[in-house]
């Protein structure tokens, strides 16, 4: 319980202005952007919105000293319940620390506050001809602090991956309020632990990242956007593969199955031949406008030894929007086709990418459940969408049982449970049977011994 003289002590560190305590704020942070439940007992006991590492700091050692659990939270755009505080305490929100500190255009380094968003940071980027590739589909809200502490990935992933490999350095407030500096701008450092990519991924359970350097690398001059058609998603994964085995590749593959093209058809009003059962919409990128034309060549060579139906080179950025706005459609259109939808965010082997889908196609079919399926094609990342009606107790019954035969098939073919998304709430079942025993011991033990009382995002993928 937070008592009027801790509320003071915060109050101290924030300024009063900084906390919020009525019941409306509290629920205002009891949710996130995942499928979680909105429930009573997820509302903090107090919102405290710190704007230096030093305030954070500050809230860190008051919420030790009395054992208060501890919450961090940026845009809450996570899909998996991470920043709800299932425990109550303290919703510790870093949205006022939206400082970028520094661009570093001679090391090609860019460092900023937990708070600023991923469109900014590449913006600010941007402007000086440098590139932050990482772009989860939450990019225009999320910020930076939510994507390392999830490992954000995106489309992008195929060519330039993911966030923790452009993480240079980070600032972290452990649990006691110590402030704790790893990495920087050095390109190589084996000194120790390798703690910046402990910390990435964590998902807030070990220490509260305040700030972070991330290099950059040379913006591509060029950009061409392709979409091809096929008869079978087989035959879609099989370009893929086979491109990347040529040395193509690409800045994003995005493929989509049947439920999802037509859905996007639907809800845009469009029609959508019978014969196509998958759409892959790729990004090249590139220096010149031949190196762009050279693979659209390359990449259609392969696509139609792989029995493609139909390909398409934008032309214009006006038709290279309409051939992505099929992709960035898809959520929405789905969403409204059903009360309820349930994304998840399996990664499989690239050549197990056939396979998974059939088995989910089963697992439809099975609970019928109608399940959409699309995703990040270049590295394997799915992301089914379980389209449902979670108020009709049969149905959700029907629903969960699908998901954990879903998580399953995954783990049979050597895939893992989140791509990008992490465990958070709603993936905590399965961290045993992903992990083993082994695995979930030895990540007790780095939180054990980082985090004693237990006070960090408590809750959380275990």
């Amino acid at each position: 319980m937070i008592t009027e003289e801790i509320k003071k002590k915060l109050r101290d560190c924030v300024g009063p202005e900084h906390i919020l305590d009525s019941d409306l704020d509290r629920f205002g942070y009891s949710y996130d952007s995942s499928f979680v439940p909105l429930l009573p007992a997820n509302k903090p006991d107090i919102v405290v919105r710190p704007l230096t590492t030093e305030e954070v700091s500050k809230v860190m050692a008051i919420a030790y000293e009395y054992a208060i659990p501890v919450t961090p939270r940026g845009a809450a755009s996570g899909r998996t319940g991470g920043s709800i505080p299932l425990k109550g305490g303290i919703s510790l929100c870093l949205d006022r620390m939206t400082k970028i500190i520094e661009l570093d255009e001679r090391n090609m380094m860019i460092t900023a506050e937990a708070g600023v968003r991923t469109i900014d940071l590449y913006n600010r980027s941007a402007a000086k001809g440098l590139f932050y590739p990482p772009d989860p589909a939450s990019w225009k809200f999320s910020t930076i602090g939510g994507n390392v502490a999830e490992n954000a990935g995106g489309m992008r992933a195929v060519k330039y991956g993911v966030t923790a490999d452009y993480v240079m350095g980070l600032e972290v407030v452990l649990a006691d309020g110590t402030v704790l500096h790893t990495g920087g701008k050095a390109i190589k450092n084996v000194t120790g632990y390798d703690l910046k990519r402990l910390f990435t991924g964590s998902e807030g359970t070990l220490g509260v990242v305040t700030r972070a350097t991330f290099r950059l690398i040379p913006m591509p001059k060029m950009r061409g956007t392709l979409q091809v058609m096929f008869p079978s998603l087989d035959d879609g994964c099989a370009t893929v593969h086979r491109m990347l085995q040529a040395g193509i590749v690409p800045a994003a593959a995005e493929i989509m199955d049947r439920v999802c093209l037509e859905t996007v058809a639907r809800h845009r009003k469009t029609e959508l031949q019978p014969e196509v059962q998958a759409c892959l919409v790729i990004e090249i990128d590139g220096d010149t406008d031949e190196a762009i034309a050279t693979q659209a060549k390359q990449i259609e060579a392969v696509a139609n030894g792989c029995s493609a139906i139909g390909f398409r080179v934008a032309q214009s950025q006006q038709e290279s929007d309409e051939l992505w706005a099929i992709r960035r459609g898809i959520s929405s259109a789905v969403a409204a086709t059903a009360p309820n939808r349930l994304g998840e965010d399996i990664s499989v082997p690239r050549d197990a990418f056939p396979e998974v889908v059939r088995r989910i196609r089963a697992i439809s079919e099975k609970y019928r459940i109608p399940i959409a399926v699309y995703g990040h094609a270049g590295d394997g990342n799915l992301h089914p969408s379980v389209l449902c009606d979670l108020s009709d107790p049969g149905e959700a019954e029907r629903v969960h049982r699908a998901i954990d035969e879903i998580f399953a098939a995954t783990l049979d073919v050597g895939g893992t449970l989140s791509g990008e998304h992490g465990i958070g709430i709603t993936k905590r079942p399965y961290i045993t049977q992903a992990l083993g025993e082994a695995g979930v011991r030895t990540l007790k033990a780095i939180k054990q011994a980082l985090d004693p009382k237990g006070i960090l995002n408590p809750g959380k993928i275990w």
